[in-house]
């Protein structure tokens, strides 16, 4: 196969990988209410967390990274070339943004750019997760610690790798991140933003478990 048609195979199955979304299925197999169907409807970590099941959130969580990170890893194993591994980790962001799979309706991509990050660069995805797990820490909202923590990945890129295109990509994916923000950064300046850990004014509807 030609090497052309591998890259474009490659960037192909990242974005249908991304677009499994694992708090839909982890929500399912665990019998949980679907998690666009409550809360802030975004079906993500954060949102599965509010049913109150650890262990559904922690399973979402690395399963949305670790898709991310499959994709660069794999696209890099079979193409040997960064610049395919790093398109093939934005694909499976979109992925996870605009999946096929639920009409292109999908999350924030919080967890799969990490996955992407530390796929591309260790020190990328460390530094990154840093920046998010402080900020988060001091404010306590996830919203704001995701978008400090994207801004922050694309200056990080760039002090590792200078302007090369994977520093393009990884700013693609922040602005994309940022984007999907918007409604949290009205809330943010609003007040009206939910902090991590507070509780959720209406809980999740059981009848909702399984659709």
């Amino acid at each position: 196969m030609q090497p052309v048609l591998i890259a474009f195979a490659a960037v192909l199955l990242a974005y249908l990988l991304g677009s499994v979304s694992f708090a839909i299925v982890v929500s399912r197999l665990m019998r949980l209410p679907d998690p666009r169907s409550y809360g802030s409807k975004n079906p993500g970590a954060t949102n599965v967390l509010r049913t109150g099941k650890r262990l559904a959130a922690a399973l979402t969580l690395a399963g949305d990274a670790g898709k991310g990170w499959l994709a660069v890893w794999l696209a890099g194993l079979y193409t040997a070339d960064a610049m395919v591994g790093a398109i093939a980790g934005l694909a499976a962001f979109i992925g996870h943004l605009y999946p096929v799979y639920y009409r292109f309706q999908g999350g924030k991509g919080v967890a799969t750019a990490a996955g992407v990050l530390f796929g591309l660069n260790l020190w990328l995805g460390a530094g990154t997760l840093v920046t998010f797990a402080v900020i988060a820490a001091f404010f306590r909202y996830v919203s704001l610690a995701s978008i400090i923590a994207a801004a922050f990945a694309a200056f990080y890129s760039a002090w590792l790798f200078g302007l090369q295109p994977v520093t393009w990509v990884v700013a693609a994916m922040s602005v994309l991140l940022v984007w999907r923000h918007r409604e949290n950064i009205r809330r943010l300046v609003a007040g009206t933003e939910s902090k991590l850990g507070a509780k959720q004014a209406t809980p999740p509807d059981p009848s909702a478990a399984g659709r």
